[in-house]
């Protein structure tokens, strides 16, 4: 019987692994585990995989007894480093990916990780300089450059961010990203919505301290207002009504819904946020879509169609309110939030959000045959200690 050599079996694995059979390759690896249960580079490339599978746990757990073993390893100190970020352990992350530079000081990846981490703490000013090593490093990366960029645009260094902003562009990976971005520094015209990759890759990222981040240090409480106005006219928190709640997030605003819900369901485009909504235990059916497409599934369905700081990132929302208009049962009613604008109809905000004007809604509501109810101005959050001015509406179907 020959013996099975270890070596050899990574080699396959990694071949698997590059070649995105992701299944054969975690097989391989654990091939070497039964033989080696120390190899280290067995345990990180486990935890690449479980990582890329969204089992971040796992993943941390794999990576963290590779770095155990091996605890001067900068590969694994940048793939510990990365994984942490990912899982909001951002002061983890950030002594791990600093250990993995110091160890290896050319490893742009982990510089741009880096940035990113300091930048997500609200250290920006520390960021820009790991930011900048990564995109010397690596002058032809779109991701480094986009990383540059928005940091740059976070310190007002709007010349800069255009610039790199430009250069990423150049990158088809983030392309679609950057020309958003660009768009949101007045270097080019804006497009009618977010990019939906952005939005997802953006939850997805904050998914981890979504609600200590918003509900804490933000001040998030847009659901509750929503919920309060339903009440103030007169709507009966009796548990009737069959409830959509478009970008449900972690599902902050379908604890506010649910006392009007006979029906809970979901939709979001981050499968991040939707894994915590479903660990709640609230909602009925949760939905990975895009809420112009789950919106005309069911025609006339709905008792209540609501969005919380989702239409923000829409910009024009003609084909919104009238997909709102026949979604819901005669009587149902529509409530969301929209950040205010001077600009008619909306204007791209330097925080990549759309700002809409007033007036332009009432007329978009009055074409989709959706009376007013109600419609309030509000303080939806604070931003670097800034009150964000929003709209708070509630429509009815004639």
């Amino acid at each position: 019987m020959v013996a099975l050599d270890p070596l050899a079996l990574l080699r396959q694995g990694l071949a698997r692994h590059q070649a995105g059979d992701l299944a054969g390759a975690e097989r391989l690896f654990r091939q070497v585990l039964a033989l080696r249960p120390d190899d280290g580079n067995a345990l990180n490339l486990l935890g690449q995989i479980a990582r890329a599978r969204g089992d971040l746990p796992e993943a941390l757990r794999l990576i963290g007894r590779a770095v155990a073993l091996n605890p001067g390893a900068p590969v694994f100190l940048a793939a510990h480093g990365a994984a942490l970020a990912e899982a909001g352990q951002l002061p983890q992350a950030e002594a791990a990916l600093r250990a993995a530079v110091a160890a290896r000081p050319g490893d742009a990846v982990s510089l741009r990780n880096l940035g990113q981490v300091l930048s997500t703490q609200g250290r920006v000013g520390e960021a820009l300089a790991p930011l900048r090593q990564a995109v010397a490093l690596q002058p032809g990366s779109g991701p480094a450059h986009l990383a540059l960029a928005h940091a740059c645009r976070e310190a007002g260094l709007r010349e800069e961010a255009a610039t790199h902003a430009a250069r990423a562009a150049a990158d088809p990976g983030v392309a679609e990203q950057a020309r958003f971005l660009q768009a949101a520094l007045g270097a080019a015209p804006p497009p009618e919505r977010a990019p939906a990759g952005y939005v997802r890759d953006l939850f997805d990222q904050y998914a981890p301290r979504f609600d200590a981040d918003l509900t804490g240090r933000l001040g998030y409480r847009t659901p509750a207002m929503l919920a309060g106005m339903l009440r103030e006219a007169g709507v009966a928190a009796d548990g009737s009504r069959a409830v959509l709640d478009l970008g449900c997030g972690t599902g902050l605003s379908g604890e506010a819904l649910r006392p009007f819900a006979r029906v809970l369901e979901g939709v979001d485009l981050s499968p991040r946020m939707l894994a915590a909504a479903r660990a709640r235990g609230i909602y009925h059916a949760l939905h990975e879509a895009d809420l112009l497409d789950v919106l005309p599934a069911r025609p006339g369905h709905w008792g209540l169609v609501a969005a919380a700081d989702v239409l923000n990132y829409l910009g024009d929302l003609s084909a919104v309110l009238p997909a709102m208009a026949a979604a819901l049962a005669p009587g149902g009613l529509a409530a969301f939030s929209l950040e205010k604008g001077e600009e008619s109809p909306c204007a791209l905000g330097p925080d990549l959000r759309y700002r809409h004007h007033p007036g332009h809604l009432r007329a978009l509501a009055a074409a989709a045959g959706l009376e007013i109810l109600a419609e309030r101005e509000a303080e939806l959050r604070r931003e670097k200690g800034v009150p964000v001015a929003g709209l708070l509406w509630l429509l009815r179907r004639g």
